[in-house]
């Protein structure tokens, strides 16, 4: 259950932003927008507003926005340059939504916005995450529906922390996981994994997907296997580690055939060792890469000072002595402070 300090931060009429990344999405986009305002409208002691991406789309997506943004000042438009790929456009939405808690939702109506009062809902009750978990896949194929029970069920599995599943972009976040997730450095992104790492209360809420209703699907197989690899790399060490598990098969059934008398194949020892010697440098180089993607050790979720006269002397001490180093700091050759040249 979430924390009641959770649901108490939420002001009585709060600013829901809602991104929506664009892809050559010129034909439902007008249905997408009146069907996104209606649900939005009807909610309650909220105001909102849409942050709507266009990742690089070749057709008449964003002259089709810019009709919406001229009628409707609540629309804010993001551009870019060429296609980067959908979770670079969540991210850009993101980055771009103000509002207390942010929707995330692709164009295509396949997640229904009518969903969305039920996310805000969870989150009044004190929720940080809402996910969305499909219930059931209409409009695909049992190839695509089979592929995607596969993939969640083999990422929770080998997954360093749970990812909820069955559950896509489709989500509401809180502006504090917002704030922590616009500011993580790393480039190859999988939200969903980065959502989970953070570890804040989730909650799901249950829908039925929806065939698409107008358009085609821009996730084909190859963008389906590069997210899916994404997504392993991004939430799980075990890839590193693969080296390492087959060296213990290899040595460990040369040792057992030792044990009862039969000759282990040829180059088996050699093979268990190489990997051995692999999976270690392989290691090593995810260690490497755990740095450089720089997430902090940790964080925190709620702090609680102390409050005795002896610890307010020491804050207000420190906290003294850090305005005056960065007031007076070094002496500039004209003979006052760098602060002062910099002013001046």
């Amino acid at each position: 259950m979430p924390e009641n300090s959770a649901a108490s931060r939420i002001s009585p009429r709060s600013l829901i932003s809602v991104v929506v990344p664009c892809f050559n999405e010129q034909d439902v986009l007008p249905d997408t927008y009146e069907r996104l305002t209606a649900v939005m409208s009807r909610l309650p002691d909220c105001d909102h507003e849409l942050v709507l991406v266009d990742d690089g789309s070749t057709d008449r997506t964003w002259e089709v926005l810019q009709e919406l943004a001229a009628h409707d000042s609540r629309l804010h438009l993001v551009r870019f340059s060429r296609n980067f790929g959908h979770q670079c456009g969540l991210l850009a939405g993101l980055r771009e939504a103000v509002g207390d808690a942010v929707v995330m939702i692709d164009a295509d109506l396949q997640d229904p916005p009518e969903v969305v009062p039920e996310l805000v809902g969870r989150w009044r009750q004190g929720w940080p995450v809402v996910s969305a978990r499909r219930t059931c896949r209409e409009g695909e194929s049992w190839s695509k529906r089979g592929s995607a029970y596969a993939f969640y069920r083999l990422l929770d599995m080998l997954a360093d922390q749970p990812v909820a599943r069955d559950t896509g972009d489709f989500r509401l976040l809180d502006r504090s996981v917002v704030d922590l997730i616009t500011t993580l450095p790393e480039r190859k992104l999988f939200l969903r994994g980065q959502i989970s790492w953070a570890g804040f209360p989730e909650t799901t809420v249950e829908y039925v997907r929806r065939p698409r209703p107008a358009g085609t699907s821009k996730y084909g197989i190859r963008r389906q296997l590069g997210l899916a690899h994404q997504a392993l790399m991004s939430c799980s060490a075990f890839p590193a580690r693969l080296p390492v598990l087959a060296a213990t098969t290899s040595l460990g059934t040369a040792v057992a055939g030792s044990l009862i008398g039969h000759k282990a194949p040829r180059g088996t020892w050699a093979l268990g060792v190489q990997l051995l010697c692999l999976g270690v440098l392989a290691d090593y180089a995810f260690q490497e890469y755990d740095q450089t993607r720089g997430r902090p050790a940790y964080l925190v979720r709620q702090s609680v000072p102390g409050r005795s006269a002896a610890r307010a002397a020491r804050t207000a001490t420190s906290a003294e002595s850090t305005s005056s180093r960065v007031i007076s700091g070094p002496t500039s050759p004209g003979g006052g402070t760098d602060g002062e040249a910099e002013a001046s």
